[in-house]
């Protein structure tokens, strides 16, 4: 079930690191079984060249969707905080953020199939497209989601916040397993960029508010 909702590289890679506390156990029984140590070696190498040998579709366009989730993360936080703000009315900063996540979907999507198009790589120009459309897509979705439930539009940005942040943790903890990457790292640099601009956005919304004196 595992393999055909997350695929078969990360669920052999997450099966794998629970091996590597049976490779411990192994070291124990070094003084009572004789070469035990070259046994566990030749286990860990032949591990790594198995799965080495995978070849899945979803990882040869991790980028796309890398650059679909970043680009919504960065962009529909920001955005959203600023719309907080400025609009303080939910219902209308939903509607407001579905439309402008629609048309950088479709926008990025766009350019996405353009650049893998000019650059002749392995990868699909349309199933790029694809990848990095849905993922943004889903992303706007999720942000979105709060502002249509709650009336508070406070209480819908932290809820937006939360979840941008799981989504996040989400995704790196996908990639640093299946690609063997450091999960600490890349969901720092995610997070700290998409806060940073939801903070800037933020405080520009209530700055444009005031120096307009726009009350919706």
């Amino acid at each position: 079930m595992m393999a055909k909702t997350l695929g078969i590289t990360f669920s052999l890679k997450l099966m794998e690191k629970g091996e590597k506390s049976a490779q411990e156990n192994y070291t124990d029984l070094k003084d009572e079984v004789e070469n035990i140590e070259s046994v566990i070696e030749d286990e860990v190498r032949h591990e790594e060249m198995l799965l080495e040998l995978l070849d899945e579709e979803r990882l040869r366009y991790v980028g796309s969707i890398v650059l679909g989730l970043n680009d919504a993360l960065v962009e529909l936080t920001g955005g959203l905080a600023g719309l907080t703000l400025a609009l303080r009315k939910p219902p209308l900063i939903a509607l407001s953020g579905i439309i402008i996540g629609i048309a950088a979907a479709l926008s990025m999507a766009a350019s996405e199939y353009l650049s893998t198009k000019a650059e002749k790589s392995e990868k699909h120009p349309l199933k790029s497209s694809i990848y990095t459309g849905i993922a943004y897509i889903f992303t706007v979705v999720a942000l979105v989601f709060p502002y249509l439930i709650f009336h508070n539009p406070l209480i819908s940005l932290a809820c937006m916040l939360i979840i941008g942040i799981v989504i996040i943790a989400i995704f790196n903890y996908y990639i640093s397993v299946a690609m063997n990457k450091s999960f600490s790292r890349a969901f720092l640099e995610m997070l700290i960029l998409s806060l940073t601009v939801a903070a800037i956005s933020f405080g520009i919304g209530y700055s444009m508010r005031i120096l307009f004196g726009i009350d919706v």
